[in-house]
């Protein structure tokens, strides 16, 4: 009897030892799968959020000039030239717009760093409305094509430069800083990290365009 009773006990053990190592070794193959399936989710969520982000953001302005064109044909008589000008009102509806589609960036799964790899420069759009008044000309000097794309091109140049100084790029600038802080805020709720030109963002104040 003695023999048997050693026997049945040394069963129990076993049988206690193998239900701890299934236990121990069911343990880690869940476990690990779970972290891999946050991971995987995480990015998921991250790579959706960048895609409701990555939108034309625009911000609209109207200018207004008026120039007068002048265009003087000399001849070989002194004193004797053929004129021409024109009095030229310019309207223009111009865009500043960043197509946030083209924001280009690297996930690093394993420490958890969403790094923005490049931001697209502003797409400026002018769309004038040249109107002539008080049209000038002689026979020997008329009004040609040439005349009216010299125009266009100036009122073009004088319009960029009212723009460089009015504040519709910077507010332009405001809105994409609204719109890239989206991505700070998720990463920030998520545990990750957000970097740009090799440092790391931790208000919207960091994200220098």
């Amino acid at each position: 009897m003695g023999l048997f009773s050693a026997i049945s006990e040394l069963r129990k053990w076993l049988v206690v030892i193998l239900l701890g190592l299934v236990l121990f070794f069911g343990y880690n193959y869940f476990t690990t799968t779970s972290n891999e399936t946050t991971v995987e989710y995480d990015t998921n969520l991250i790579q959706q959020q960048i895609k409701n982000v990555g939108k034309l953001v625009v911000t609209e302005g109207h200018f207004a000039e008026v120039l007068t064109y002048k265009d003087q044909k000399k001849t070989y008589i002194p004193g004797l030239t053929f004129d021409k000008k024109a009095l030229v009102v310019i309207n223009a509806d111009v865009t500043v717009g960043f197509d946030l589609s083209k924001v280009t960036y690297d996930i690093d799964t394993e420490n958890k760093i969403l790094t923005i790899t490049n931001i697209p420069k502003e797409e400026i759009k002018i769309s004038p409305d040249i109107k002539y008044y008080n049209t000038e000309s002689s026979t020997f000097n008329e009004f040609k094509g040439e005349d009216y794309n010299k125009i266009n091109k100036i009122a073009k140049e004088n319009l960029a430069k009212k723009i460089e100084q009015s504040t519709l790029k910077s507010n332009a600038k405001n809105r994409l800083l609204s719109e890239l802080t989206k991505m700070l805020v998720l990463t920030n709720s998520m545990g990750w990290t957000l970097q740009y030109k090799g440092n790391i963002i931790q208000k919207e104040a960091d994200l220098k365009l």
